[in-house]
């Protein structure tokens, strides 16, 4: 492994960063024909933003010109669970901490300037978090992180599913990582627990529109449509369904970072306090949560349909 190489991942780990990959950026022509059809089969539900831009997410030399490589980093968020009340509605454990977009950018901002300190000034450096038109699961499949399971989700041989992702375009060119196979096997698991039918029989293509992640936070002004009525298996905020069944995630390992350590407000709220919580309460607990995009009105839309 060459210097500069070592040096990026050595940055990036002692920032918390689980793992870092490597692939070449280049019009990902396979991918651009799967996100097609996709698409046309409306899979997105109302999510219309993941109509644009598409271009942009099947080529990222066009997000950030001069890219030559893509820098994949994963960022663990696992909390062993501990079993609570019925009267708790559930949130996605990504959910329980401070808001990832917001923690990871700043340690992505302070990757960058030590990666221009330390390698060349005049590198040209973007990145992102779940915030641009750019497939990440793609690149960090290709730059040999895990592989994209029967749950559509990167899954890691040595830590499971339970990791944010990330990624850094540059023009410098470095050596592209191996790429890892698939080894969801025959396993069917994640298929037979989702309640609302969402992965295919076959596995690898979810319906987003039929995601419990999707009714409880992508869903903004809607009703949650009735059909999903008694499907919900108490969550209120996302959901971790095929990632609990998944026996990858036997070796997921709890997190250190201080930002995602649970918010204690958000471990024993019942669905009455949910209910009876009023604008002001609901901006001082989650000031720092991603739960604020949904917003106090769409968190009592949830827990209510939750009856």
């Amino acid at each position: 492994m060459d210097l500069i190489k070592q040096n990026i991942i050595n940055h990036a780990l002692s920032l918390g960063f689980s793992s870092v990959g490597f692939s070449k950026a280049e019009f990902i022509e396979e991918e651009s024909i799967r996100l097609k059809q996709w698409l046309d089969s409306g899979y997105q539900g109302k999510m219309d933003y993941l109509n644009n831009y598409f271009d942009l997410r099947t080529d990222p030399t066009l997000l950030h010109e001069g890219t030559q490589t893509i820098i994949s980093l994963t960022f663990n968020y696992f909390i062993p669970s501990e079993k609570s009340s019925n009267e708790v509605p559930k949130i996605a454990m990504y959910a329980l901490g401070e808001d990832y977009h917001k923690v990871l950018r700043k340690k992505l901002k302070e990757l960058s300037n030590l990666l221009k300190n330390t390698i060349d000034p005049g590198l040209n450096i973007r990145y992102f978090t779940d915030s641009a038109p750019i497939m990440e699961r793609v690149w960090a499949k290709k730059s040999g992180l895990g592989w994209v399971g029967k749950n559509t989700l990167l899954i890691n041989p040595k830590s499971g599913s339970y990791f944010f992702l990330a990624e850094l375009l540059i023009n410098l060119e470095i050596e592209p990582d191996v790429e890892i196979n698939d080894h969801c096997g025959t396993c069917t698991r994640c298929i037979d627990a989702c309640p609302t039918d969402a992965i295919a029989k076959d596995g690898y293509t979810m319906d987003g529109s039929k995601c419990i992640s999707y009714l409880t936070i992508e869903l903004k002004e809607d009703e949650i449509p009735i059909e999903f009525k008694d499907k919900m298996e108490g969550w209120a905020f996302g959901c971790d369904i095929c990632q609990q069944v998944c026996p990858w995630n036997r070796f997921s390992k709890p997190h250190n970072e201080l930002a995602f350590k649970p918010n204690p407000e958000l471990l024993n709220l019942t669905s009455q306090e949910w209910m009876t919580m009023d604008q002001e309460a609901f901006d001082e607990k989650f000031a720092k949560s991603p739960i604020k995009r949904t917003g106090i009105k769409g968190m009592k839309r949830n827990v209510g349909f939750l009856g």
